[in-house]
């Protein structure tokens, strides 16, 4: 297998800061304009199959219509927002958080050609998988070239 894909680190995201902008004002109107804070990085492998290059997150508890998903040259980006319900009023505090909270944004810049149109994404029992079908490679194939002519008049 190729060695390919990188993640992209925030100090990376360069030019896609506007998309993330974007993104984030989309998720906080869907959520009635309510603020996230904490810190959420959801785990992410890339899979590479002869058909498919494929991105799995783990998303337990998070709605579909919490996520966005932009294809972007070659970087695939996930924003989205996890919330986590906390103690009730006067129900105490917390003793330990380990799970992550808050807004997010995970960018993975991948290689090759794709078919932009059957790139699909599925959220199925906290699982996104995000496909991303290759393009067939036509290079060292034949191809008739058709001849046109035309006649003086």
């Amino acid at each position: 297998m190729a060695a390919w894909p990188s993640v992209l680190h925030s100090a990376e995201l360069g030019d896609l800061t506007e998309d993330i902008r974007r993104l984030f004002q989309e998720l906080g109107a869907a959520a009635g304009g309510r603020a996230a804070a904490g810190d959420c990085v959801p785990p992410l492998d890339v899979i590479e199959t002869d058909e498919a290059v494929e991105i799995l997150l783990d998303m337990p508890g998070v709605a579909a219509s919490s996520l966005r998903v932009l294809m972007k040259g070659s970087v695939v980006l996930i924003a989205g927002e996890k919330w986590v319900a906390g103690p009730g009023p006067g129900t105490g505090g917390y003793h330990l958080v380990e799970r992550g909270s808050g807004r997010f944004a995970r960018a993975v810049r991948v290689s090759g050609a794709f078919e932009g149109s059957h790139v699909r994404a599925t959220l199925i029992d906290g699982e996104m998988r995000i496909t991303l079908p290759k393009r067939a490679d036509r290079r060292g194939t034949g191809l008739i070239v058709p001849i046109e002519s035309t006649r003086p008049a």
